[in-house]
């Protein structure tokens, strides 16, 4: 007998939620569990994140329906990634209180609320990574005399772009074995944006890899 859960798919942007950009990544992962599972998905809730502080489920309002639907049905919510949720270890936290059980469609039925902390802890650390060496990379730049921001906006943009794409050498040196397609995908569900704030695309991937290329190790 197959058991009802609750999907919840999030997406950060207005336009990336316009597009369906990530939607049918996150779809396809949580349908493909279900069926792996045995799982009935009874609803679907889809948020469309609009600026900072969504860390807040007063900023979520899908994911409050979706908590309510879980807790009627007595099922679980689940998601495609833990990011999709936050990456946020102290919003985490405030959801486990909330006793609706949450599945992760990539770590599987067996990751409980202990791993879930630890894994958010470390997505929470990786952003923080990011944030730091595109700090660390934007002061090099300006200390090389590179000019951001000011009249020759098309080079700043370009100088920002190599900048972005260094911060991101690391990460996607750990998805060296994925096409630039998944590796695409992968980025887009992480909520990591492009160097110039586009939607991730393969060419957008090779693009950055050419630079990182071209700039060297």
């Amino acid at each position: 007998m197959s058991a009802n859960i609750v999907a919840y798919y999030r997406v950060s942007s207005d336009k990336q939620g316009r597009s369906g950009l990530g939607l049918d990544a996150q779809r396809a992962a949580v349908r493909r569990f279900a069926e792996q599972e045995c799982l009935v998905i009874s609803a679907e809730f889809i948020e469309i994140e609009t600026g900072k502080g969504a860390d807040a489920l007063e900023r979520r309002p899908e994911l409050a329906k979706a908590l309510k639907a879980a807790q009627k049905a007595r099922c679980a919510v689940v998601v495609a990634k833990l990011d999709r949720l936050s990456r946020n270890v102290a919003f985490i936290a405030g959801l486990m209180a909330q006793r609706v059980p949450f599945i992760v469609a990539e770590l599987g039925m067996n990751a409980d609320p202990f791993m879930l902390h630890i894994y958010a802890a470390l997505a929470e650390q990786e952003r923080r990574m990011i944030s730091e060496r595109t700090r660390q990379a934007l002061a090099a730049a300006r200390e090389r005399g590179v000019v951001l921001g000011n009249a020759k906006q098309a080079l700043a943009n370009k100088n920002e772009s190599v900048v972005r794409a260094e911060s991101l050498r690391h990460l996607l040196a750990r998805m060296s074995g994925l096409s630039a397609r998944a590796i695409a995908t992968e980025l887009t569900v992480r909520g990591i944006p492009t160097p110039r704030g586009a939607p991730w695309s393969a060419k957008t991937v090779l693009r950055v890899m050419d630079r990182l290329q071209t700039a060297g190790p």
